[in-house]
């Protein structure tokens, strides 16, 4: 079968900046060495690069999560430029096939399923997408954006003024041109591509699957490190309209606070967030699923399969109930005309509700466990 051509510019861009990263940066960190006010400015061209992609690029244009203020789209959109992965259009248009396409081999633009290199990096060094390039039919929402479209028109000026210019303007400030190319333009640069390709590869390889196994992303607490929070894939995949990837305060997902931030201070606003019910339902069946794989390998597991059935029915009956005064709860906070006693009578049925449920889904999750290491 005839591979696709060559693309040689990507090639040869992508090989050199990484060549030169490895051997230019540690040889000038050795013989001229590196400050403290150098890696603070490399570390705030991470974010800038990094947070771009995935509070602008990923969250706010491809998926439509939530709606920021035309000044944040226009940090967003230089931010995205400065991390050198093509136009917002461009990027949010392959996107949003991946998920529409996940692990198609022949439809994902970057499907894990084609091995780890062609997801992270292969996908882009041959023409794959053929007469596909540049059919932007999934995006019209965004080609109506005036900002997305400002980008797309003056992408390579915008790259260029932003990957030589921000480096250049902190090494005039602090008095070494060439060690600022180096760490925050180049190293910079060669770091912030490859820890978003991870979340086209690694994220689809390593970690688990709490939420669904009916596609190849992963969640991984340590990709999410690296990635401002977009490690939390297996969420992700099911749940793209979720301004959240780390849904538990505890998950490291800078890209979700700074959404937050936002729209605390009125620059963002229409924050989408996944009902808990949706969630909780989706760990369930998947669990349910992976219990009764196992359980079936065993010709002795009928009663057992039924036990599972039965706590798993009972768990579903509690959180929908538990749901349904919570919506009650929420609308009760936005009555007026709501009496003190009545709000607080709701209030303690909801607690009491939620405490029956905790106790029934740890109930289930013990089940599934002590099941699962009887049969292994």
């Amino acid at each position: 079968m005839n591979k696709p051509p060559i693309l040689w510019v990507n090639v040869i861009f992508f090989s050199l900046s990484f060549l030169a990263a490895v051997t230019l940066v540690p040889w000038y960190g050795l013989t001229v060495g590196f400050t403290s006010s150098h890696w603070i400015a490399f570390i705030a061209c991470m974010f800038f690069a990094g947070l771009s992609i995935t509070a602008g690029y990923h969250r706010l244009w491809a998926h439509k999560t939530y709606e920021a203020h035309p000044v944040i789209e226009v940090i967003f959109a230089l931010g995205g430029a400065f991390a050198l992965q093509n136009s917002a259009l461009h990027w949010s248009s392959d996107h949003r096939v991946h998920h529409g396409k996940v692990d198609d081999p022949e439809k994902d633009p970057y499907a894990a399923t084609r091995g780890f290199w062609y997801s992270h990096i292969g996908w882009m060094l041959r023409n794959y997408q053929g007469d596909e390039y540049g059919n932007y039919s999934n995006a019209r929402d965004l080609q109506r954006n005036k900002v997305v479209m400002w980008q797309h028109r003056h992408y390579l000026k915008l790259a260029a003024l932003t990957n030589i210019g921000l480096p250049l303007l902190l090494g005039i400030i602090l008095g070494d041109i060439l060690g600022m190319m180096l760490l925050a333009g180049l190293l910079r640069l060669v770091l912030s591509q490859h820890f978003t390709f991870f979340i086209n590869s690694l994220a689809h390889i390593w970690g688990s699957r709490p939420y669904t196994e009916k596609n190849t992303a992963r969640d991984n607490g340590f990709l999410a490190f690296l990635t401002y929070g977009e490690g939390y894939h297996n969420f992700h995949h099911i749940f793209a309209s979720d301004y959240r990837n780390g849904i538990r305060w505890w998950h490291y997902d800078p890209t979700k606070w700074m959404i937050r931030t936002f729209a605390y201070l009125g620059l963002a606003k229409k924050l989408k967030r996944t009902p808990i019910d949706r969630i909780e339902l989706a760990k369930a069946q998947t669990l349910m699923a992976k219990t009764k794989v196992t359980l079936a390998k065993k010709d002795s597991a009928q009663e057992k399969l039924a036990l599972l059935q039965s706590e798993y029915d009972m768990l579903l009956k509690k959180l929908q109930h538990f749901c349904q005064v919570q919506k009650q709860v929420i609308e009760a906070k936005k009555n007026s005309m709501l009496q003190q006693c009545e709000k607080s009578a709701l209030m303690k049925q909801y607690h009491e509700l939620e405490n029956a449920w905790q106790v029934q889904k740890q109930a289930w999750l013990e089940l599934n466990s002590r099941l699962r290491k009887a049969h292994c």
